[in-house]
């Protein structure tokens, strides 16, 4: 090799550094992947970094010498490559059609698509996805690039929420399959879509036996049945909800039949539309680890046409806001911050302008100005929630635990000498419909702790006994019980029976929280069992909790509690809720546990809302 050539891949690889720009996918400058230095037979090529997949090949000492044989070979083993020398994309900045390069965050999701194929892994992701980076573009010729040169009879479908959306990805198919060079496709016959048995659903690429559907969420019914193996499921945070069906329906029944194989292939992606759907709780199990898809999200910082030039940086890094100074830390530069003012003008709030920008995926989520507690603050608080706990039950004499994996109860921490403990419960039903029953244990001190939890359903004495037996477990802690529904008939029984029950709880464990009650016709005053919750007292509790969890006075340790506060809204009549097809149990027993705590420890006497006087 001459001084020249050796001085010309120096200055090649410096521009390589430089940026996206100097990206260069034919000589695999700046390309993802184990690469290694190989001669080409490529005119005016004479050498590349080529994944070292190609190399181990063994048909790739067969083709040293023929540059068409050699270009196919790096196609099947180098995605970037193929995707510049065979597909054409629309350029956002000048509207032309140019070689499709990878931008850096495209680069990135496809690291993680080619470490499970190269590991023979099948490819599972869920997509959260940023303002147009071009993930749908990726995710389809990726799906194209494997149907095109890794597999034959390799079925795939691509299901929106609406056809158009559908038959848009497949457009970009289409488009490639139109411009594909001639000399690199494989097939037997020229690259097209077909009608596969006069579907207009479904095409078949000729020369590969490779069939591609198209659905939607609305009608799934198509594309039941397919021999798939791949799936690209688009925009699913907008997928209607029906009495009949759900998201997680939809993906079920078309994901349902994608084989568990190498190059197999399921994306979920969407750009999120609030907390509390199918999309968000996926995407929360994947981020936690619990599920089969790797869980990928583009930041607003990462796209790289998110920067504005000018000659004001140093004002701009000397008015820096709190937040901006946060963006600073994790490496934005003065460009995109001057960008992101600039942008941030268009919106009449920060949330909306997060939501649509966001810099991590609390902001993407954020469900806007319904929501209570905000979402930055609620992924601090799950910061607590990593440690595993013990899964299992107590016994009868409220003594012992025994471990058991099908237990309801949840252990975080055991209980401590001397240490006090509150018991919050909120009453939910006994069907597996119903509402949750949740039993919430908090330790007391300056930053209460969750240390254990109880979530089921059950019959309303089974209830009151599970609290005795967890309560006297934890030194005898304080039981705040809820006494709305064992005060009313609406969960099956009546009254007065609900009523008995509160009543033998109360004498088999004294330590029970009571309220102060007026009757407006005898004019007595009594002690009642329980705490009731009314708009009014609701509404000291939730405030209390805003102030929780805000300021980060407590320390949560299940992660199901986070997902509750981010899916707890504000009502358009001044109400709190959960969203809809959302739950609150947990959210509840938070705020009475802490309430009860906030207010025992204070040495004022406590306004009447608190000591919860009640006229009946």
């Amino acid at each position: 090799m001459d001084n020249t050539l050796e001085i010309r891949k120096i200055i090649d690889r410096a521009r390589c550094l430089a940026g996206n720009a100097a990206v260069d996918p034919v000589r695999g400058y700046g390309c993802g992947g184990e690469r290694v230095e190989v001669p080409t037979p490529v005119p005016g090529l004479n050498y590349a970094l080529v994944p070292s997949a190609m190399v181990a090949d063994p048909q790739y000492a067969l083709v040293k010498n023929d540059v068409v044989a050699w270009k196919r070979l790096r196609c099947r083993h180098d995605f970037e490559y193929w995707a510049v020398e065979c597909v054409k994309i629309k350029d956002k900045m000048s509207h032309r059609d140019i070689p499709f390069v990878l931008n850096a965050p495209q680069r990135r999701v496809l690291g993680e698509f080619e470490a499970r194929r190269l590991a023979g892994e099948p490819i599972r992701a869920i997509l959260l996805k940023a303002r147009q980076w071009g993930g749908s573009t990726l995710v389809q010729m990726y799906m194209a690039w494997i149907q095109s040169c890794l597999r034959t009879n390799w079925h795939s479908v691509i299901c929106a929420h609406v056809k158009n959306t559908s038959m848009t990805i497949r457009g970009m198919y289409t488009k490639m399959l139109e411009g594909y060079p001639a000399e690199l496709w494989e097939g037997d016959c020229e690259p097209r879509f077909v009608p596969y048995e006069r579907s207009s659903d479904t095409r078949e690429i000729t020369g590969r036996d490779c069939r591609v559907t198209i659905g939607t969420s609305e009608k799934p019914d198509s594309m039941r049945g397919g021999d798939y193996a791949m799936a690209h499921l688009s925009e699913t945070a907008y997928w209607p909800r029906s009495t009949t069906r759900s998201a997680r329906d939809v993906v079920q029944a078309v994901c349902g039949s994608v084989a568990m194989l190498p190059c197999s292939l399921v994306v979920i992606e969407s750009t999120a539309n609030g907390v509390g759907d199918f999309f968000h709780s996926e995407w929360l199990r994947a981020k936690a680890g619990l599920s089969d898809k790797s869980a990928l999200f583009v930041p607003w910082q990462e796209i790289d046409f998110n920067t504005l030039a000018g000659d004001d940086d140093d004002a701009i890094l000397a008015t820096l806001t709190p937040y901006e100074l946060a963006l600073w830390r994790r490496g934005c530069t003065a460009a995109q911050l001057r960008w992101r003012r600039r942008k941030a003008r268009e919106f009449d709030t920060a949330e909306r302008f997060n939501a649509e920008f966001p810099a991590d995926d609390g902001e993407a989520f954020a469900s806007g100005e319904s929501a209570v507690f905000s979402g930055a603050k609620v992924e601090a608080l799950r910061a607590g929630c990593v440690i595993e706990p013990r899964v299992g039950a107590v016994d009868a004499s409220g003594t012992r635990f025994h471990d058991d994996e099908k237990g309801e109860l949840s252990m975080w921490r055991a209980p401590e000498a001397n240490a006090r403990y509150v018991l919050a419960v909120d009453v939910g039903g006994r069907s597996a419909n119903a509402d949750w029953s949740v039993i919430a244990v908090l330790r007391r001190g300056d930053c209460p702790e969750v240390v254990a939890q109880w979530r089921g359903h059950t019959d309303h004495d089974l209830l009151a006994r599970r609290c005795v037996e967890l309560a006297r477990f934890y030194n005898r802690g304080l039981l705040v019980i809820e006494s709305n529904t064992f005060e009313t008939d609406n969960y099956g029984g009546s009254s007065d029976s609900n009523l008995f029950i509160l009543s033998r709880l109360a004498e088999e464990y004294p330590n029970v929280y009571r309220r102060e009650s007026f009757d407006k016709v005898t004019g007595q005053r009594s002690m009642r069992v329980g705490f009731h919750t009314n708009r009014s007292t609701k509404g000291v509790l939730i405030a209390g909790l805003i102030e929780a969890v805000r300021e980060g006075l407590y320390i949560e340790r299940d992660g199901e509690a986070c997902n509750e506060l981010l899916t707890y809204c504000r009502l358009p009549n001044g109400s709190y809720a959960a969203k809809e097809g959302c739950h609150d149990d947990i959210v509840m027993t938070r705020a009475m546990a802490l309430h009860v705590i906030r207010s025992q420890r204070s040495a004022v006497r406590l306004p009447q809302h608190f000591t919860q006087r009640e006229h009946w």
